[in-house]
């Protein structure tokens, strides 16, 4: 069982599977909507009202409505910037440790320094944002390993909006969410994805899933592999597989849970990947694993041109992380498509990172590095609410819903211990600032799905029909306690699948 320590009021943990937080601070709360939306209403019909002589503009007049649009981005930045910089804090039930900046970290650059150096400036918190970008280019040297100077950041980080940040909302953040274009997915994809498989080894370990896996014993230090082999059981156990299934794996990956189903269930399964050094790989572990073509194969394609015909050709949907990449504005489209080629009395399980509704500014500035460093144009990570709504509106029924964002930091935190431990590799092929933005993303994943900032969904759903068999859905309507139980529905004995070396790695 866990064994507790407390800073002042909050309790701490000790759990050998996840990295426990020696320092809990709750941030500063989010802005609210209600007034977001009475400060674009009022303040440009106030400003038409008293600072533009010799116009009377009437409220919600078309003269209003104009001015309120010509604003709305100095409105939205005024607002953001004051809420971030003069904050609601939730609680105040921590003392900091008030250590000195220099016990953390260093400036190399003189201009840095002058202006965020406490000692100099008196300045005693550098924004994240402006102090992660110097991270990345060598103008900090951090004092501690990157997770212990993370899991301290509320001692010596700030988190405001700032103008560097204002700037990639509006020139980049916000066109892509409002377009999100089939090239704009398929050039950031291949951007991320085919940066070599020897880059993605390196953390992911010899099983290349890039998804979380599930924790089954929270009292003892699961290895990566088996928390990954845990997920891939899982969700095989919450589809039903039956080898005369037809299994369609979404976002497959390096192709993994399609080799895994077909080697330990017989089915047939097709998995679709926008990456060609992710299709080339998973067709090579099918045929590692003597699979034959007719029976599974990986296929380079969007997921939005999967032929429609003929409909309901497959029993079984995965989709596990890869729905964030569709975007808001085609998110509901996505859902009708994947709904058409499920079999009516088919199953799907739908996997995907979220946010929490009361989100606080710390997770905002994480989100905005994760969008312009790491996964660029996946805007759709949103609440559970959301996306219960996008499922249940494209005709599907919820069976189970498991939120998984704790699973994600256990995970996470074996990704960055193998990050650390590729240290030289990674410089002497992609360099310094490559290793120290994955480093920092790693790290700081760790912690925020841990406390809640982001977290995971998994939700297993079918068609809501009448025609639906709901009670044949019974023996399979599981959770994470099948992983503890192997007398309940895990009465097998698995096989991992054969993973081929990555070369260079």
């Amino acid at each position: 069982m866990a064994k507790e320590a407390t800073t002042s009021s909050v309790r701490l943990t000790s759990y050998p599977t996840i990295h426990n937080a020696p320092l809990i601070v709750e941030g500063n709360g989010r802005f609210s909507n209600k007034e977001f939306i009475i400060a674009c209403v009022m303040v440009p019909y106030l400003a038409g009202k008293f600072l533009v002589p010799g116009i009377t503009i009437g409220f919600l007049s078309y003269g209003h409505i104009v001015l309120a649009i010509i604003l709305a981005p100095a409105v939205m930045i005024s607002y953001w910037a004051f809420n971030s910089i003069y904050p609601r804090q939730i609680t105040n039930q921590v003392v900091l440790p008030n250590s000195k900046q220099s016990s953390y970290f260093v400036f190399k650059d003189h201009q840095l320094d002058r202006a965020y150096n406490p000692d100099i400036s008196g300045s005693k918190r550098i924004p994240m944002q402006v102090w992660h970008d110097a991270y990345f280019e060598g103008k900090i040297e951090i004092k501690r390993n990157m997770m212990e100077l993370l899991e301290y950041r509320h001692d010596w980080a700030a988190f405001h909006m700032t103008p560097e940040l204002f700037k990639y909302v509006v020139t980049r953040l916000l066109p892509e969410v409002i377009l999100h274009t089939t090239s704009q997915d398929e050039e950031q994809v291949r951007g991320h994805y085919d940066r070599g498989d020897d880059f993605y080894s390196w953390f992911l370990g010899p099983r290349m899933i890039y998804t979380s896996g599930i924790i089954s014993d929270p009292d003892r230090e699961e290895s990566l592999e088996e928390l990954q082999d845990n997920k891939l059981k899982l969700v095989c156990q919450k589809l039903d597989l039956q080898p005369e299934d037809n299994l369609l794996d979404i976002g497959c990956g390096w192709g993994t849970l399609t080799a895994f189903a077909v080697k330990n269930y017989g089915c047939k399964a097709t998995g679709v990947t926008l990456g060609k050094n992710q299709t080339k790989f998973g067709n090579d572990r099918l045929a590692a694993n003597n699979i034959p073509s007719t029976q599974a194969k990986i296929v380079c394609q969007d997921a939005r041109d999967i032929p429609a015909e003929p409909r309901g050709r497959y029993s079984k949907i995965s989709c596990l992380e890869m729905a964030e990449h569709v975007g808001i504005r085609r998110y509901s489209e996505f859902l009708k498509q994947v709904y058409a080629l499920l079999a009516d009395d088919g199953t799907m399980v739908f996997q995907v990172a979220g946010i929490r509704t009361t989100w606080q500014y710390e997770d905002l500035i994480w989100g905005l590095f994760m969008n312009k460093y790491i996964f660029p144009g996946a805007d759709a990570s949103l609440p559970l609410g959301w996306v219960i709504t996008k499922l249940e509106q494209a005709g599907f029924e919820v069976k189970s819903v498991d939120v998984l964002g704790v699973h994600y930091s256990a995970t996470l935190y074996r990704w960055y211990k193998n990050w650390l431990s590729n240290e030289a590799k990674v410089k002497a092929k992609y360099g310094e600032r490559w290793y120290r933005i994955w480093e920092f993303f790693l790290a700081y994943s760790v912690i925020t799905s841990r406390q809640g900032s982001v977290s995971l969904f998994q939700i297993t759903v079918h068609k809501n029909l009448n025609a639906y068999h709901r009670v044949e859905g019974v023996k399979t309507h599981t959770s994470l306690d099948t992983l503890k139980d192997p007398s309940t529905i895990q009465r097998r004995t698995f096989e991992p699948v054969v993973c081929q070396p990555v070369p260079g790695s």
